[in-house]
């Protein structure tokens, strides 16, 4: 059942950005999550899921995932959805639909028992793969109320949990230039591009010495050979491990200045996840989730990770924040993709625990 509904899923292909696919994916989730007991509502693209409290008051549990991935429509083609043993590949089996499918599961096992839990509520992004910019705000006003957050992203390599995350900022240098003929009045011009690549050069004078990932991911402008570029621009990510390192980077890159009299130029935060720290609200709720997973047999630890999700924003919030708590698989926005099918079956066993073992 949990396979069928993963290949479902997966078959409905929800690149981020894509209004068409991600609402025929909507449809189909918000069917099965009111069918295991949940009140659906939207908040844009953004699903919300709650499932009301019985026997329990207080201790709401926020759980955050997303239905958006980085593969196109069409990648079904190339990159089937294949079963072979333990091992499910296909285009966001991984990342994170199998945590979908798991989820689902563990409540629809719920409706069928008389167990307390408290109010469990969800959100499910639409644009979570590109740093969840108009998911951020809803994440924070559900994370307020929340007594312990859980993350649905995908876990570390063996199934551990993960207490921490960088920080991931995509940022936008834009340089308005002059235009003129590269020729015949070359001084006329301000060159747009020759301004952006020195502006590059200073930004990575600013991660010099920090321990700051930066990556020139996009670069585009000019037109013509024979006319002085007259725009240009670059999105950068970056990625911290230190709030100082956050604070001083970003506050510099807001600050940069041009180099040439008459071009023009702004700095814009596209997205913008801040650094998590683990701290002791989250070390604390991950001994709870440990001794929940003993009681049923499992084993399980954590640790901080390098990448970005929206427990970046809860965890900055000092809210109780642990993610992975996703199916363990591999090869995350590689074409190699895949989950665990016990993997999905085992995650099933502890998310139903934790939604009744993490009472307040």
């Amino acid at each position: 059942m949990m396979l069928d509904k993963l290949r479902q899923y997966a078959g409905l292909e929800s690149p981020t950005g894509d209004s068409r696919a991600l609402a025929a994916l909507a449809e189909v989730l918000e069917a099965d999550a009111a069918e295991a007991g949940f009140a659906t509502a939207r908040e844009g693209g953004h699903l919300l899921w709650t499932l009301p409290a019985r026997g329990v008051t207080g201790g709401e549990l926020l759980l955050l995932s997303h239905y958006d991935t980085v593969w196109p429509v069409g990648t079904l083609a190339s990159m089937p959805f294949t079963v072979d043993g333990d091992t499910v590949r296909g285009p966001g089996v991984y990342d994170t639909k199998a945590g979908l499918v798991a989820l689902l599961a563990a409540v629809t096992r719920l409706r069928g028992t008389d167990q307390d839990h408290p109010e469990v509520r969800v959100v499910v992004a639409a644009d979570e793969e590109i740093g969840s910019p108009t998911a951020g705000d809803l994440v924070r006003a559900e994370a307020v109320r929340a007594a312990a957050v859980l993350g649905m992203e995908p876990p570390h390599p063996g199934g551990d949990l993960k207490t921490g995350r960088r920080g991931s900022t995509r940022a936008r240098i834009e340089v308005t230039g002059v235009e003129a003929h590269a020729a015949l009045d070359p001084d006329a011009g301000v060159n747009a591009i020759d301004e952006l690549v020195d502006q590059l050069v200073r930004v990575r004078a600013l991660v010099e010495g920090r321990p700051v990932l930066l990556n020139a991911g996009t670069i585009a402008g000019g037109g013509r050979t024979n006319v002085v570029a007259g725009h240009a621009r670059a999105d950068l990510g970056l990625r911290f491990v230190s709030l100082d390192d956050e604070r001083a980077v970003l506050g510099a890159l807001d600050g940069l200045t041009p180099v040439r009299e008459r071009a023009a130029l702004t700095t814009t935060l596209l997205a913008h996840r801040p650094t998590w720290r683990e701290a002791e609200p989250t070390t604390g709720l991950l001994a709870r989730i440990v001794a929940v997973a003993a009681g049923i047999g499992q084993t399980l630890d954590g640790h901080p990770a390098d990448g970005a999700a929206d427990t970046n924003t809860t965890g900055a919030m000092g809210r109780p924040t642990v993610d992975g708590l996703a199916p363990p698989g591999g090869g995350a926005h590689a074409r190699h993709e895949w989950v665990s099918v016990q993997g999905i079956a085992d995650r099933t066993d502890l998310l139903e625990a934790l939604i009744t073992g993490l009472k307040a």
